[in-house]
């Protein structure tokens, strides 16, 4: 570069050169200085326009791939960190022609160029695990996304530390020294953290005791919503009526967890019919009859028949090391019994699992089950009960009643 210039300057007049060398500056430096700004507006250009657009466009013509579909929404965000540090390198070059250099200035230059290399590295390490979630959950394979939240925040972590190092490094400071003093002084700090530390923990052990996934609905003690996000110290759980709340991952460990999301087939059914006092017990065996068979025929009614087809609830263990059912949420039981004798009724218990789990759904089959049963008791000799009170007014000896 002082090549250059000292060759522009030797091709300048002898009167240009006098009046610039009172601003310290040459007419070569001034030239080469202006290169570089055109080139760093230029380059900017071209990134955010041309090359982005093409980049693009070739990425969009190979979509049905899914490497170049993913790379598609995240093109932007791996080429800014690039183009930052392409902008860094030609700013320090201005710097160094028109300004004298400096220890700080240096410094200053050197932690830009790591900090915007290792954010494209992270942009680039951050995509990775886009695409390896993405490939699992096309394979319909156990995708954990808590997993893929805790590997970013570590990333990020580790990220961080290599820039710390790195400038301390080129500032000349003693690692050595600095690491033997945080030995010290670590210990008191972790004292002070002793809760983030503790909550880091404890969410290694939600992931590896798989107690939860991210968007399972769950409840504890005092929250119940679907889980948003399990970091790296907290779990954000969204409530059901869309307030978002986070909680440190010791209070889940160490507290109850009801996952309602683990359950793949059944989701319960329970309710009394509640029918006038009869003595007639063929009609009573003959309603409670014809709502198990209805409950039996039922397309939306769990029974052992309409699991058979599904090849994961099979026994897989010879010796019985564990329920399939209960291992993968299996919920078959059917059962219609005259249940009680009331104050003033007699209680039918009606006992059955929906085939569907989701909410929505299983309210429709409960809706159409209660209606059946209606049916049924109205084509029948009983009646529903409907509480009531009898009051008996007692007249005193020699009293009159108006």
């Amino acid at each position: 570069m002082n090549s250059l210039i000292d060759l522009i300057n030797q091709n300048m007049p002898n009167k240009l050169l006098i009046e610039l060398a009172f601003y310290s500056l040459s007419p070569g430096e001034i030239i080469v200085a202006l290169f570089f700004l055109g080139t760093l507006f230029v380059l900017n250009y071209l990134i955010k326009a041309p090359i982005r657009k093409a980049i693009k466009l070739y990425l969009f013509k190979n979509r049905k791939n899914m490497l170049y579909r993913l790379l598609t929404e995240r093109v932007e965000k791996i080429l800014k960190p690039f183009r930052f540090f392409l902008n860094t390198f030609l700013l320090k070059k201005i710097f160094e022609i028109l300004l004298i250099p400096n220890f700080l200035l240096e410094s200053l230059f050197f932690a830009l160029y790591i900090f915007f290399l290792l954010w494209f590295f992270y942009e680039i390490g951050k995509f990775l695990l886009y695409f390896a979630l993405a490939s699992k959950i096309k394979k319909q394979k156990g995708a954990r996304r808590e997993l893929f939240n805790i590997f970013l925040n570590i990333f990020r972590g580790v990220i961080f530390f290599i820039f710390l190092f790195l400038v301390l490094s080129y500032l000349g400071i003693d690692l050595t020294a600095l690491l033997t003093s945080l030995g010290i002084g670590g210990a008191i700090i972790g004292l002070g953290a002793k809760d983030t530390l503790t909550n880091f923990f404890d969410s290694i052990r939600l992931v590896s005791e798989d107690i939860f996934h991210q968007g399972d609905w769950i409840e504890t003690k005092d929250i119940e919503g679907f889980v948003t996000e399990v970091g790296l110290t907290s779990t954000k759980i969204r409530t059901f009526d869309n307030a978002l709340v986070t909680l440190p991952n010791s209070l889940l460990v160490n507290g109850y967890v009801k996952n309602w999301t683990r359950r793949i087939v059944g989701r319960r059914i329970k309710f009394h019919i509640r029918l006038k006092y009869s003595t007639d017990t063929k009609e009573i065996d003959k309603v409670v009859y014809e709502i198990y068979e209805m409950l039996h025929s039922h397309p939306d009614i769990v029974n052992n028949n309409k699991l058979k087809y599904l090849r994961r609830f099979k026994k897989t263990y010879e010796d019985g090391l564990f329920n399939i059912d209960d291992k993968y949420g299996v919920r078959r039981t059917l059962l219609v019994y005259l249940d009680e004798i009331d104050l003033y009724s007699m209680n039918i218990l009606v006992y059955a699992f929906s085939i569907s789990v989701n909410w929505e759904e299983w309210l429709r089959v409960k809706q159409d089950v209660i209606k059946k049963i209606l049916k049924i008791i109205e084509n029948s000799s009983l009646e529903l009960a409907i509480p009531q009170q009898e009051i008996f007014l007692e007249q005193k000896r020699g009293e009159r009643r108006v």
